[in-house]
């Protein structure tokens, strides 16, 4: 087994692919309509479906909000400076909701931004891993 894809609702679908494309720098990899039971989706991602884990934007037909509730938390994304990635997606006009900084209780550098329907995105920063001799 292995996770393919994880599904987001959005409100305007445009705004969102820009976004994770433009601003997270993901690629949109596929997209489709249903006008039977109006709803388009569109996949973005780092890689390929084939290989790669991905989001599936949806975007139900005249639905502009949705109630995030409390059971969602929030989508994790390795960076490779965390402090570098939050210069970067605010030149680009994206959110930073918690700026970079070491976790609560911990040393892992995390920052959260925002995307165009106030889902959270943890950015952390990469460690490196070094081999046993």
């Amino acid at each position: 087994m292995r996770m393919l894809h994880t599904m987001l609702r959005v409100g305007n679908l445009e705004k969102s692919i820009a976004f994770y494309t433009e601003v997270l720098g993901m690629k949109l990899l596929r997209q489709s309509e249903n006008t039977e039971y109006k709803y388009t989706l569109a996949f973005v991602g780092y890689g390929d479906e084939t290989e790669n884990t991905v989001l599936e934007l949806t975007y139900n037909w005249g639905t502009d909000s949705y109630d995030l509730g409390t059971a969602f938390g929030h989508i994790a994304l390795e960076v490779d400076n965390v402090y570098d990635a939050c210069d970067k997606i605010r030149a680009k006009g994206g959110v930073i909701s918690r700026e970079p900084g070491p976790v609560k209780g911990g040393t892992t550098e995390i920052a959260f931004v925002r995307d165009p329907d106030n889902y959270a995105i943890e950015l952390i920063q990469k460690k490196a891993h070094y081999d046993k001799l």
